[in-house]
């Protein structure tokens, strides 16, 4: 989620620029861990895929990810890698051994390194330990030339095989993204992403099987840092990974957006209880305004802000500089804060011509950052009082407001242990109670 946040900043602002942007997240539902894995816990490999698959996107949801433009999947574009192997192999980068498996010639490409800026004489190998077994090593000329397409193995599933030319097999891992960057992107396409994890040996050698093809690739690299977890790299493979579902149980969506998105996409997060209050009092302080703008606003009649008039609010040139800098979102942050206590004043003032410019000026560069309070996304987090036309939201909005007004009653009693207890049983349940000179609102935590 952290590199799938990070690039869904990047796209937005793109957007917001004007530019069109065509957006590919690949699925690999097919490689060796896949395999190994889904065997372990008896299910069909496939189905296992679909599960994963699943999750991510549920997590995408509810964390408000735009939608990829295309989401293909390796298993549906076995003939494109296969035409891209019989390529590389016309044009002398890869070999095969006469037992089913082909191998890209990391010698036989000039530049192999350079992305990461390797020399190939320092390098032990150029596969992922988790997609090595000695098989596939086997037919080797170099043990630092890496799998293109690999040969059924009698241990694995029948169905986890396809015809090619050199046999039954299925595809290497990085084979298929090359394959599916071309078809949906072309030859040379503007920007590559992913975690700085994958640099090497999945995007060297995805560039290197695209440069052997003959293709441009990728003109820029944009690689995210980690999430770390007491300063060690969060990975399944550590232990120590969080589901986004499990998370979502007793922290706010945004607030975890806020978490992940908020810091330089070059910079790794130090996921943790800190983080979290720190981000959790940043959101509050920003939708608390947004809140109390939007109904003092509606309470004088002001016209509301549109969708439209949002995306064509003129930016901060502050905002517009940092996110124009390497997307330097603690600097864009800055002049959110600005506006933030300028419409602040306003408030406490009752200049509604000031607040107006001031939200519309807030919401627009928190947009950006996918978090807009008074976004579709996250208005159910953060407005009460009926301010939603959802059913389930009116109804909780009489619920709550039928305690508020007890609460009110108890406190014009001086029955402040019953005013508390009241309070506390709506703080239990997710509701923020906050207290102004007009009277009682509310809104999700």
């Amino acid at each position: 989620m952290r590199s799938a946040v990070a690039f869904d900043t990047l796209i937005r602002w793109l957007k917001r620029n004007g530019m069109k942007v065509t957006y590919v997240r690949n699925i690999t539902d097919i490689d060796d861990k896949i395999l190994r894995k889904s065997a372990e816990v008896g299910e069909p490999w496939w189905a296992w895929a679909a599960k994963f698959e699943r999750e991510f996107s549920a997590a995408y949801d509810a964390l408000g990810l735009l939608p990829a433009t295309f989401e293909p999947r390796a298993t549906a574009h076995i003939t494109d890698q296969l035409n891209l192997i019989n390529r590389l192999i016309e044009r002398g980068h890869a070999y095969a051994d006469g037992q089913g498996n082909v191998y890209f010639d990391v010698h036989s490409l000039d530049d192999y390194g350079s992305l990461t800026r390797q020399d190939l004489a320092n390098m032990r190998t150029t596969e992922d330990e988790s997609q090595i077994d000695s098989a596939t090593e086997a037919g080797k000329r170099d043990t630092r030339d890496f799998a293109l397409w690999k040969s059924a193995k009698p241990t694995e599933p029948t169905t986890a095989a396809w015809d090619s030319p050199w046999g039954r097999g299925r595809p290497g891992w990085h084979l298929e993204c090359s394959a599916m960057s071309e078809r949906y992107l072309g030859e040379t396409f503007d920007i590559h992403g992913g975690g700085i994890d994958l640099r090497f040996p999945h995007h060297e050698n995805e560039q290197a099987q695209s440069h052997g093809a003959g293709w441009g690739f990728a003109n820029l690299w944009v690689h995210n840092a980690w999430v770390t977890l007491k300063g060690e790299k969060m990975s399944k493979s550590l232990g120590n990974s969080l589901v986004v579902a499990d998370i979502l149980e007793t922290v706010p969506a945004p607030v975890l957006r806020f978490a992940l998105g908020t810091v330089h996409h070059r910079s790794t997060v130090e996921y943790g209880e800190e983080t979290l209050a720190a981000a959790q009092a940043a959101w509050d302080r920003l939708a608390g305004f947004v809140v109390r703008a939007t109904q003092l606003l509606a309470e004088n009649q002001v016209a509301e802000i549109s969708e439209g008039e949002l995306a064509q609010h003129p930016l901060p040139e502050a905002f517009a500089a940092a996110m124009n800098d390497d997307l330097n979102v603690a600097g864009a942050l800055a002049s959110v804060y600005e506006r933030l206590k300028a419409g602040n004043s306003a408030l406490t003032a009752g200049d509604t011509e000031t607040v107006r410019v001031a939200l519309c000026d807030v919401r627009a560069m928190l947009s950006i950052l996918g978090l807009d309070p008074a976004s579709t996304q996250w208005a159910p987090f953060v407005f009460g009082n009926g301010s939603s036309n959802n059913g389930a939201q009116h109804a909780l909005d009489t619920l709550v407001s039928a305690v508020i007004e007890e609460r009110a009653q108890a406190r014009a009693d001086k029955d402040w242990g019953r005013a508390d207890a009241l309070r506390d049983r709506l703080t239990v349940a997710g509701i923020v109670v906050e207290d102004s000179a007009d009277g009682a609102r509310w809104h999700l935590a």
